[in-house]
């Protein structure tokens, strides 16, 4: 199958596959402007439910593949954070991070994991984070869900691995995206301090990671996980 017949859907993000010469749709919730900016700039369908709604999830799905046809590559890309010391954290915090951060893995996986095994090829990418590995004050929460998404990733891949579907996960370091700006200002100089490369990682670099996952050439590669961090955590 060409780049061109095969269809990915990108959640809870409007980078990744764009510049790819693959037939692209992103959700978001909550996106507004931006999003709708972006559908219409790219020309890519965007669609809106809660990734961590298992119904709106299978629902979405559906509708994506109605419109594009069968979803090749899956991007589980959505992600929250509501950073708070364990000993101020509110159920609610925990709740809300968890649901969407590691339930929507099942969620979105689920929804397309069948169709994948019919067809015998898939590709899954599970955007998990360098804290998931490090750890970080205020965030056992985000942290995790993100290492859940790592042992996910792992058992899925040797599910899936017979069906020629691979499942591979990304732990990205601190990148420049809408999500850093709630973190204090300080706390951001202070991590850059401490990446050997004296900066934060722009979307397109992630991007390019999802996209090399998702080619033809990583068909040997599944249960891998590929920091792109910038040297913030050397293992």
């Amino acid at each position: 199958m060409s780049d061109e017949d095969r269809v990915a859907l990108v959640t809870g993000g409007i980078q990744g596959l764009a510049a790819a010469d693959i037939k692209v749709a992103v959700t978001h919730l909550g996106g507004g402007e931006t999003a709708k900016a972006f559908g219409e700039e790219t020309g890519l369908p965007v669609f809106e439910w809660d990734v961590g709604d298992f119904a709106a999830c299978k629902a979405g799905v559906a509708e994506v593949e109605e419109q594009l046809g069968p979803i090749d590559i899956l991007v589980n890309n959505a992600g929250v954070n509501q950073d708070v010391m364990l000993h101020k954290m509110s159920r609610d915090d925990w709740d809300a991070v968890i649901d969407v951060d590691l339930g929507s893995m099942f969620n979105m996986c689920r929804s397309v994991i069948g169709g994948m095994r019919d067809r015998e090829g898939g590709r899954i990418i599970n955007i998990s984070s360098v804290n998931a590995e490090r750890g970080q004050a205020a965030q056992t929460n985000y942290c995790a869900a993100k290492a859940g998404i790592l042992g996910f990733t792992r058992a899925l891949a040797r599910e899936s691995a017979p069906k020629n579907i691979t499942v591979n996960a990304i732990t990205p370091g601190y990148a420049d995206t809408p999500m850093v700006d709630s973190v204090p200002h300080e706390i951001i100089e202070g991590i850059i301090a401490d990446v050997p490369v004296h900066r934060l990682a722009q979307p397109e670099e992630i991007g390019r990671c999802i996209a090399f996952l998702a080619s033809e050439d990583a068909g040997f590669i599944t249960g891998a996980t590929l920091p792109v961090n910038g040297g913030y955590h050397i293992k």
